[in-house]
């Protein structure tokens, strides 16, 4: 029993998920907020949106990286179990819409002002969240489950 909760509460140097989901939550904060800085005059929802670093950013794009980076931030913060789920999820999803983002980059459904770079990111992302949740804290689930 007490090996289950002390693995759940792994400090976060010694849980991937939560060290993954603390660090990449932080960045798609900080992100979220300095879009802000450069989307003033960009449509909220626009198919075009102001350069971040070489990534096209508008509004709703500031607020989705937002409520991501909290997503992650919460999970890395809490436990080795919120770590590796929220990191599985935002994985998914990023894994989704890198693939999505290729096809709807020059149409209307581009309601996030999504680019090339933008696309290859979030594969990016998808892979490390993706590969951490179902490759690291390996022990943690096999306590929680026993």
């Amino acid at each position: 029993m007490s090996t289950a909760s002390g693995s759940a509460r792994a400090p976060l140097t010694r849980s991937p998920n939560r060290l993954v989901a603390t660090i990449f939550g932080a960045v798609y904060t900080l992100v979220g907020l300095v879009g802000f800085f450069v989307t003033g005059g960009v449509d909220f929802a626009g198919t075009e949106g102001a350069s971040l670093l070489g990534f096209e950013v508008n509004p709703l794009h500031n607020i989705v990286h937002l409520l991501i980076g909290i997503a992650l931030l919460i999970g890395g913060l809490s436990s080795v179990s919120a770590a590796k789920s929220v990191n599985g999820i935002v994985g998914a999803v990023y894994l989704l819409v890198g693939i999505l983002g290729f096809f709807i980059e020059n149409t209307g459904a581009n309601i996030l002002a999504l680019n090339t770079a933008d696309h290859f990111l979030h594969l990016v992302s998808a892979v490390v969240l993706l590969g951490v949740a179902i490759g690291a804290d390996k022990s943690a689930a096999r306590a929680r489950v026993a």
